[in-house]
């Protein structure tokens, strides 16, 4: 017999032959080994009180609720806030972390990693770096650094280029010396006294055209068929400048020290990224995520706009120092992090350098080695400050230049020049350059050495070449990169989902996070908890 169905809102009236089955708890059927039994551990001895500290009230989820749901998502790849609400009515593991709760809606994950998430999410990436190193997980003797470019949530068409909008604002201050000039002469006005032109000038201008339209009675049209007024032109080619030179201030001012911007993410950089699809090296909106790494586990990160990671190895350090309980020694990356000033600030802040130096690889070639034109490949002399070139000749130190960074940081180069280079039969090999408009027969060899630059590049050379140093650069290549490769490969992350820099940092620290507590998981189940470097494997 055909039985029919209630159409009622509530299908469990449809459910009278069915019986109630047996485990009522989630928390028999999920295995004892699953990851999400150890990520609610390890939240639940974290102290918490800024993530509390962010509510007024809480409603019917706790935030430590609300924190294990959000890592357990991003532990298995799903970063949405509309896929967080649907597992946790149909997903178990996620049931078994609500513990009884009802399950929040999107918005309410939504605003949990912006609002609550992201003002404090420096302080609870410490908070678990310093539990691991209370657990003996990471050493923090030992940090490898490392940078990759993510590309940001906006759209890639929408950039302003500095260079390009500082080139429209001369070409408009020209444009308005001129119409005010002309304006001058139109109305028998007297504005300017001097030479010099100044916006105060332009707003002068401004009212005292309005000041002659409102005395003439001067009725603006519009339309067509309608011929404006000589006075109506006058001031909307006025206001229409006007407009343009404070769009060109604004842009100017987001832009800062970067040399571009989105438009639909103020904070994204437009940068060069490894995924490029046209390979024509096309340009996009992005953030540069440094990542320090210690015992296969992500101790700390910085999100910045730099194109390059040179300048962002002393703001990370500076950071972990102020957050983390422990100091690291030896600071490990790569050829990208080599600077006088990162040396310099390293031998200061009592660490040391692990970095290998930008010449490294083409310096053991056969090509490099016997380039006699290098500083490299001269013979110094210390006591007379000179070097002796191939054909015996002497360069001496001419005088010293001085150079400052971006970031502020003075050098000094002492330029070294040749006494004779006439008759010379290695000049062609010697002297390089073949765009100077100075014929080779009248060029004298230069060189330029950062004294200081190469000393410290020396005894970091030399550290580096030891075994230590070796078996540091290989972890670094298998621990740095292997981070960026866990989350960008097997979690899938290739784009972020929310804009501005504080935003960006929240979405990082949670990838952190969760591979963290992927690693901690592995590594327990494999019976590898406690190892800090991958031993050196010898033929």
């Amino acid at each position: 017999m055909t039985k029919h169905i209630n159409l009622h809102k509530n299908y469990s009236l449809n459910q009278s032959g069915y019986q109630l089955k047996l485990p009522l708890n989630v928390e028999t059927i999920i295995p004892e080994d699953d990851s999400v039994r150890l990520l609610s551990q390890f939240v639940e001895a974290m102290d918490l009180t800024d993530l509390y500290s962010t509510y007024e009230r809480i409603n019917s989820v706790a935030p430590r609720t609300l924190l294990k749901i959000v890592l357990y998502s991003y532990m298995n790849g799903d970063y949405s806030s509309r896929s967080m609400e649907l597992n946790c009515k149909r997903d178990i593991n996620f049931m078994f972390l609500l513990e009884g709760s009802p399950a929040p809606d999107h918005a309410t994950f939504a605003r949990f990693r912006s609002i609550h998430f992201a003002p404090c999410s420096k302080r609870i990436l410490a908070e678990m770096s310093n539990a691991l190193f209370d657990m003996g997980e990471i050493s923090g003797e030992t940090i490898f650094i490392d940078g990759t470019k993510i590309e940001a949530a906006a759209n890639k068409y929408t950039f302003v280029w500095k260079k390009a909008v500082t080139k429209n604002q001369a070409k408009l201050l020209i444009k308005l010396a001129d119409f005010v000039a002309e304006c001058e002469r139109l109305y028998g006005l007297r504005i300017v006294y001097g030479n010099t032109i100044k916006i105060s000038h332009v707003k002068k201008l401004r009212k005292k055209l309005y000041a002659l339209r409102q005395s003439e009675n001067v009725v603006f049209v519009h339309g067509t068929g309608k011929r404006k007024p000589p006075l109506q032109k006058s001031i909307e080619t006025l206001e229409d400048y006007l407009s343009r030179l404070k769009k060109y201030n604004q842009e100017i001012h987001i832009c800062g020290e970067r040399n571009s911007y989105s438009k639909t993410d103020h904070d994204a950089t437009f940068m060069r990224m490894k995924e490029d699809a046209m390979g024509n090296g096309q340009l996009k909106p992005a953030y540069n995520l440094q990542h320090g790494v210690d015992s296969e586990y992500i101790t700390w990160l910085t999100i910045g706009p730099q194109p390059t990671d040179t300048t962002t190895l002393i703001p990370f350090l500076k950071d972990a120092q102020e957050h983390l309980k422990f100091k690291y020694k030896n600071i490990t990356a790569d050829a990208g992090y080599e600077s006088e000033e990162n040396y310099v600030f390293l031998e200061a802040n009592g660490q040391i350098s692990y970095i290998k130096p930008a010449n490294y690889e083409i310096s053991k070639t056969r090509k490099y080695r016997n380039d006699i034109g290098r500083i490299e490949n001269m013979e110094y002399h210390a006591e007379s400050d000179s070097y002796t070139c191939r054909n015996g000749k002497k360069l001496k130190a001419n005088h010293v230049r001085h150079s400052k960074s971006k970031t502020g940081y003075v050098s000094k180069k002492t330029i070294y020049k040749c006494e004779d280079c006439g008759d010379c039969p290695y000049k062609n090999d010697c002297i390089k350059g073949n765009h100077s408009k100075t014929p080779l027969e009248e060029r004298t060899k230069i060189l330029q050495a950062a004294k200081t630059f190469l000393k410290y590049r020396q005894e970091n050379l030399e550290r580096i070449l030891s075994d230590k140093g070796i078996l540091l650069r290989a972890n670094r290549s298998i621990q740095a990169e292997g981070s960026f490769g866990d989350i960008k490969q097997d979690m899938q992350f290739r784009r972020y989902l929310g804009k501005g820099m504080s935003n960006v940092l929240a979405e990082s620290t949670l990838l952190a996070m969760a591979r963290n507590i992927n690693k901690l998981h592995n590594k327990i189940q494999k019976g590898r908890t406690g190892a800090h470097l991958f031993p050196l494997k010898s033929a």
